[in-house]
């Protein structure tokens, strides 16, 4: 499990949430379905996937495809948990779901744990 203290940047979490969401979508991660996906450039992709496994979070084939490792699909389930809730939240409030979308992935960076923890006490009591 990574360490809560520990600081990701911005750019790793929003690799490994878009490579989650290419599992989830088509059942296999590729590079230019990240690059598509994030709005990025292949070269773009190439560095930050060489980077990836540096650290390791990620591992890939011989075909390219690309495969989360345990560390990395940690991070990109913790990352997208917090999307999906914010993005749900915001609409809540009445916020349209494009704005809400794009205004979930600037917040899921930033936002501490107590905060966000707040926010999914505050949502299920609503729910319930």
């Amino acid at each position: 499990m990574v360490p809560i203290a520990m600081k990701i940047q911005r750019s790793t979490e929003d690799y490994l949430e878009a490579m989650l969401m290419m599992k989830q979508k088509h059942g296999f991660i590729r590079s230019i379905d990240v690059a598509e996906q994030l709005g990025v450039t292949k070269p773009s992709v190439s560095y930050a996937t060489k980077r990836l496994r540096e650290n390791g979070y990620i591992t890939m084939d011989k075909e390219g495809l690309i495969t989360l490792t345990k560390t990395g699909l940690e991070i990109a389930e913790r990352i997208y948990e917090r999307h999906k809730m914010l993005t749900n939240f915001l609409i809540y409030l009445g916020v349209d779901e494009k704005t809400a979308r794009e205004d979930a992935c600037k917040i899921e960076h930033d936002i501490s744990k107590k905060s966000f923890d707040a926010l999914c006490r505050h949502a299920k009591k609503e729910r319930d």
